[in-house]
């Protein structure tokens, strides 16, 4: 067996399953060129058979990455395997993953098929993919709680066909760690062909397990991919994190004797990356990417740190890029400075307009902040990176009034397609009076589940606060992500933007692998 193990990121897809996650094309893009950075084995893009949207940012991703093999899921029939083969096309390594479910349960109640069905359909999708693309992963939805002897009859008519990769998924996170690293040894023992194939991991994380089980099915079962999420994001409780499977394999190479491929120095800075575009804000007790996980608040603790590192941290903090956090630019600095440093972040416009619009932002947000760090910039193009012809709705500018023994006001200026709105409110708070404003005109009958504020660049009263709104209506939950350093501004922006998603009308085909 082999001593490398592949990490497959589908941050891009199974990640942005999360409840309001959905990326723009510009977005995932972003965060692909991060994930090849930190050189990722497999990217998996997308569906790209559930869009226009997905398919045109799978076709993006495959085109502009050359260092990661570039996936696309599709479902066991023609349709979605020539579409994702048709999004695949510019890429330099491209791989179809394919999948159908297995388990009694799945295949009776949501496929309404027998058994013998499913394995016909597993075979002829996996024969077709074949045709059309070199590299094919064949996935057993619900594999985890499937048949062991009917799963084994599948897994070998797909290798047969041609799968080069088999993934066991633990769909519903069920798994128990050493449970499920068995059932993979015990299922490769079944398949005649087994040793034809590379065999994967992919956990979801509902008892919080997602990891454990992983790391499990690596050492317990064999297999030589893990699929993984940055910051384990992902729908329900969400995946398995990319970052505390790297490190684990890493640090504790004497157990597993594996090798991984991550530029782990690009952790933190893909973490914030992903934690920035979709408004999840990583824990601070979150392993290896948290604000805390290199914290030591106890006297005793902090003493044998300053005297051996060792004593209580397994890991160095620049190791997994937490050094990256340094003041970068400030109001003096050019314009070159500018478009180098966003060149060294994976951040590329499309035009030089777009370069001096942005270049201008950096300098009015200089002028309000006296030191900027990366972080501010990623934000700062996120933040205008929606073109006009895509946002419906815009900030033109706000007023608001709060003192003491008064009712906070706000009054709002801001477009609604080609018009412009004017509106003025009371409220609780100034928040709670520009977001009623807003309401006043656009009356969108959303309800707010989530209304979260983060430092973008750590505790000081100077930092871009980074303002998240959840909003859910007609049974589609968005967030939207405002940063400035005025949180009021900032949470204008993240309702609008949570607007302009609701107001979009592109439809997902919702699929777990």
């Amino acid at each position: 067996m082999s001593d490398k193990l592949i990490i497959f990121d589908t941050t891009l897809r199974d990640g942005e399953q999360s409840p309001g996650a959905s990326m723009t094309r510009e977005e995932k893009l972003r965060i692909a060129r991060q994930l090849e950075r930190m050189k990722v084995d497999v990217i998996e893009a997308g569906f790209a058979a559930s869009s226009n949207g997905d398919f045109e940012a799978v076709k993006a991703i495959a085109a502009a990455v050359k260092d990661s093999t570039i996936c696309s899921l599709a479902r066991a029939n023609d349709r979605d395997i020539s579409r994702a083969a048709e999004a695949l096309a510019p890429a330099q390594r491209s791989r179809i993953h394919t999948f159908i479910a297995t388990s009694e349960l799945h295949m009776e109640k949501k496929l309404r098929m027998t058994r013998e069905q499913v394995l016909e359909q597993a075979t002829l999708a996996v024969r077709f993919a074949r045709n059309l693309c070199g590299d094919i992963e064949f996935s057993p939805e619900d594999g985890y709680r499937s048949d062991i002897d009917f799963l084994a009859r599948v897994c070998e008519a797909v290798i047969r066909e041609g799968a080069g990769t088999i993934n066991i998924p633990d769909t519903v996170g069920y798994g128990i760690p050493e449970l499920y690293g068995d059932f993979l040894r015990r299922l490769r023992e079944k398949v005649p062909n087994s040793d034809q194939a590379i065999w994967s991991v992919h956990c979801h994380n509902d008892l919080g397990m997602a990891v454990a089980n992983s790391l499990a099915g690596v050492k317990i079962g064999g297999a030589r991919q893990v699929e993984c999420t940055i910051n384990g994001l992902g729908e329900r409780a969400g995946n398995c994190s990319l970052e505390e499977v790297v490190m684990a394999v890493k640090t504790r190479r004497d157990y597993f004797g594996l090798e991984v491929g991550i530029d782990t120095s690009q952790i933190v800075p893909a973490s914030k990356l992903v934690s920035q575009t979709t408004g999840f804000v990583v824990q601070p007790n979150k392993a290896v990417v948290g604000a805390n996980a290199f914290a030591h608040a106890s006297g005793i603790h902090q003493d044998g740190v300053l005297k051996a590192r060792d004593t209580y941290e397994i890991m160095r903090a620049e190791d997994v890029g937490w050094a990256a956090n340094k003041i970068v630019l400030g109001k003096l600095s050019g314009r070159n400075a500018f478009k180098q440093r966003l060149q060294e972040l994976g951040i590329q416009l499309e035009s030089e307009a777009e370069v001096n619009a942005a270049f201008q932002r950096f300098k009015d947000l200089a002028d309000r902040k006296n030191e900027i760090f990366d972080e501010d910039i990623i934000a700062l193009v996120m933040d205008e990176s929606v073109t006009a012809e895509q946002e419906h709705f815009r900030l033109l500018s706000l007023s608001q009034r709060s003192e003491t023994g008064e009712r906070p006001h706000a009054a709002i200026v801001f477009a609604m397609g080609a018009q412009e709105h004017r509106a003025e409110s009371d409220g609780n708070g100034p928040v709670d009076a520009t977001l009623q404003a807003i309401e006043s005109v656009v009356q969108s009958g959303a309800e707010m589940l989530l209304y979260s504020v983060n430092a973008i660049t750590g505790g000081s009263t100077e930092s871009q606060g980074e303002v998240t709104v959840r909003l859910q209506h007609a049974g589609r939950v968005v967030n939207g992500v405002g940063a400035d350093p005025d949180i009021v501004v900032a949470s204008a922006k993240a309702y609008l933007s949570a607007l302009n998603k609701l107001q979009s009308k592109t439809e997902r085909v919702a699929a777990q692998g």
